[in-house]
């Protein structure tokens, strides 16, 4: 597995012992905290920058994060919270851990950072449920903080408390949605919530509550030490700063990268070592397994970018790059995506709960040579009927990979249906 250093995040990866305090201070770590708090700087010019910035949640949706803590009430007296989303459990997926296993304090200033924009006392971090060291690393580096009074009762002299804590989930998909995130802190099975009334109004234990990922929070330091015009000139406009993207599948050198946004795909390709073996790229799932998937040919004329992607008929996501050579058959593969979100719905709304089950039962067999030439217009049917009819986005992305696969390789699903074998 490779880690492709870069200047917000992974800075300090060229250094011994990177997750240590102690590294991260010597890199520049908590000077931005420092600054803050002996400057007492407004919390609205935290969020003027964090919205000169550009800077997008890093956890899938996109959504501009000053303007997400702007909604936070300002005047409201009681308790309010700061919840990181570090559940990352989709498939494709795999920047947030390194995130915690080599550069947790970044994470902790940024919600710490976060803490004292958004007036709250408490932070939270859900930890993903299989990934048990790296919520151990997270502890020790916890500890370390509040030794060095960086977390705590009045840190730094400055009298403001703010403390973290740190949650371990149990490896439910669905809790990575917020609303169910919440809903497993509090001791309660995680299941979406209606929405509104939204988290900023009515979040954890039914106080106002802002939820950042975790890529996110830990970009904060950076912004706050170097501007945010400084991290919108890494990226592009509307796509500021830099990303990590996980690159898996058919790739010499799977791992995370941390580039520009806007840098090319086939830049990023190149980093990745090429297409394993030297084969033809065939397909590229460019934000993770519930995106649709792209043609190698479309997405060598991409940028990794919300916008470019957008344009192409894909999304983002949380920048989890899936990679196929032209071996791959794609009814088996949308047959294993298929069954993941089968498994993993939770059950609540009946078009997820029955809709994911009917998709994943007629992929399966046309991949095993029981389809039917119906089938086709019945897979379309069913994804449409679950695109937008759901509590939470769990239904959308069980469709939205059929969806795709049928856009770009129905020809393949075809030649499954009249010959009972692969095309690939």
């Amino acid at each position: 597995m490779v880690i492709q250093g870069g200047p917000v995040i992974f800075n300090t990866l060229h250094l011994p012992e990177p997750w240590k305090l102690s590294t991260y201070e010597s890199a520049g770590g908590y000077a931005a905290l420092k600054k803050i708090l002996a400057d007492k700087t407004p919390a609205e010019d935290v969020i003027n920058e964090l919205k000169t910035s550009a800077l997008r949640g890093r956890g899938g949706a996109g959504f501009p994060t000053g303007l997400k803590w702007s909604f936070m009430p300002r005047n409201y007296e009681g308790d309010k919270y700061l919840v990181c989303n570090s559940d990352e459990g989709e498939p494709g997926t795999f920047k947030d851990r390194d995130i915690l296993r080599y550069n947790p304090h970044a994470l902790i200033e940024g919600m710490i950072i976060g803490g004292y924009t958004l007036g709250a006392k408490a932070g939270y971090n859900y930890i993903h449920g299989e990934i048990w060291a790296e919520y151990e690393r997270f502890e020790q580096a916890l500890e370390e903080a509040r030794a060095a009074n960086l977390l705590g009762k009045n840190i730094l002299g400055s009298g403001w408390d703010f403390d973290i804590h740190a949650h371990h989930g149990y490896g439910a998909y669905v809790c990575g949605e917020e609303t169910a995130l919440l809903e497993s802190i509090e001791g309660k099975k995680g299941q979406p919530r209606f929405k509104p009334p939204f988290p900023a109004s009515f979040g954890l234990y039914g106080k106002p509550t802002t939820i950042n990922n975790t890529e996110t929070l830990a970009s904060i330091p950076w912004i706050v030490r170097h501007g945010g015009q400084k991290f919108l000139e890494l990226g592009k406009p509307n796509n500021g700063g830099t990303k990590i993207f996980s690159v898996s599948g058919h790739v010499e050198k799977p791992g995370n990268y941390e580039i520009s946004l806007g840098t090319p795909f086939s830049e990023l390709l190149e980093m990745a070592g090429g297409v394993k073996g030297g084969r033809r790229l065939k397909a590229v799932i460019p934000g993770g397994s519930s995106v649709p998937v792209l043609p190698g040919e479309v997405m060598m004329d991409l940028t990794m970018d919300y916008d470019s992607i957008a344009k192409a008929g894909s999304y983002l996501g949380a920048g989890s790059v899936i990679v196929m050579d032209d071996t791959v058959c794609m009814v088996r593969a949308l047959e294993r995506l298929s069954y993941f979100y089968f498994e993993e719905s939770c059950g609540q709304c009946t078009p997820c709960r029955e809709g994911a089950g009917w998709l994943y039962r007629v992929v399966h067999r046309i991949e095993h040579g029981q389809g039917r030439p119906e089938d086709l217009d019945l897979l379309d049917s069913v994804a449409g009927n679950i695109m937008g009819r759901t509590i939470c986005a769990l239904g959308d992305a069980a469709a939205m990979p059929v969806q795709g696969m049928l856009k770009h390789y129905r020809r393949e699903f075809e030649h499954h249906i009249e010959h009972k074998k692969c095309l690939a």
